[in-house]
């Protein structure tokens, strides 16, 4: 049954080289927003294998994109040569070859097999390379069809290949994005306030806090007025929305790049945003306000502020990081816009 399936990938992708080039699945996405070469490549890889398969892009664009960001953190080897690849499916040695096969380096499909491993030729060259973008997501696109391809089969085939809840939470939620808006460029970000409002901030990050305990400030204060709106900070999905005993009225989201953006002290939210919900750039989310420090309600033991915080998960709780450059760095582009 592996032949044959191996046999029929073989000749499908043959096939598709003869009849359909990659610019002719561009069509099913809009390209206006793809104008990067690499994400407009990426993304007709993406319905290449939709076309062939049945697997749905937006499923391979959501787990592609969340081991980009997890792979934020790992240090470059010295002398390590830039990767010439397009996704970014990293597949260890082990699952690639098979835990018991002696050779972590085999690329022999047959053997690979022969040890449970996934590794499979996709380009039909011969050769199960974990550094080719085909062979890699046919071995994934593979491994998926093993639990079915539905709606309700997929958050299976990943929690088993991942074996963590919250990585099946975070890709279905890419996905989620990727479905609505059709392309991958998504790493616009904006301001959280708007221009024309007047406002105030420095870095605060780090700074002394003493109410609930002593513990340093993660994030920057942005001084404004009540009312203000609060802007929503990249492409996300809203995870959390309600009161916190520290930030009063806040909401949490997450980016496209697994950070998560925390706004608090808020006086109130946009009328009917909700968890789940999906957000964009310059999207009003809620309004300053000086809630927290307290029971649900409690508001006024400050000036009215946005509290703004980022967090990044790489593979245990998220870690916070100062949002103070990234902050100037959008001020200076939404004002050019």
């Amino acid at each position: 049954m592996m032949r044959v399936f191996r046999l029929i990938i073989q000749i499908s992708l043959c096939m598709a080289a003869i009849i359909l080039p990659l610019e002719s699945v561009a069509g099913a996405a809009p390209s206006a927003s793809n104008d990067e070469p690499i994400l407009k490549e990426r993304l007709q890889l993406f319905q290449r294998m939709e076309t062939l398969y049945g697997v749905p892009w937006t499923y391979l664009a959501a787990m592609d994109q969340y081991e980009r960001a997890m792979q934020i953190r790992k240090k470059k080897q010295k002398n390590e040569e830039p990767s010439t690849r397009i996704t970014a499916f990293d597949i260890p040695s082990e699952r690639w070859c098979g835990l018991w096969n002696p050779d972590l380096e085999d690329t022999n499909p047959i053997s690979i097999s022969y040890f449970s491993g996934l590794g499979m030729d996709g380009d039909g060259d011969g050769i199960a390379d974990r550094s080719n973008d085909l062979d890699v997501l046919t071995s994934v696109v593979h491994y998926l069809s093993g639990y079915g391809i539905s709606a309700e089969d997929w958050p299976i085939a990943l929690w088993n290949y991942y074996q963590r809840d919250r990585s099946v939470k975070t890709i279905k939620q890419f996905a989620q994005v990727y479905a609505k808006y059709q392309h991958l460029h998504l790493d616009d970000r904006r301001f959280p306030i708007p221009p024309r409002y007047s406002y105030s901030y420095r870095d605060t990050w780090g700074d002394a806090r003493g109410w609930g305990g002593r513990r340093i400030h993660e994030g920057t204060d942005i001084f404004a007025s009540y009312g203000t709106p609060v802007l929503s900070t990249a492409y996300g999905v809203i995870e959390v929305i309600g009161w916190n005993r520290y930030g009063g009225w806040r909401i949490g989201m997450r980016d496209m790049g697994n950070v998560y953006h925390y706004f608090a002290h808020l006086s109130s939210f946009k009328k009917g945003l909700k968890p789940g919900d999906i957000v964009e750039p310059g999207q009003v989310l809620g309004y300053v306000g000086s809630s927290g420090y307290g029971k649900p309600g409690t508001a006024g033991k400050f000036p009215p502020h946005l509290h703004y915080g980022m967090y990044r998960e790489t593979g245990g709780p998220d870690w916070a990081f100062d949002p103070y450059p990234y902050l100037r760095r959008w001020e200076r582009q939404s004002r050019k816009r």
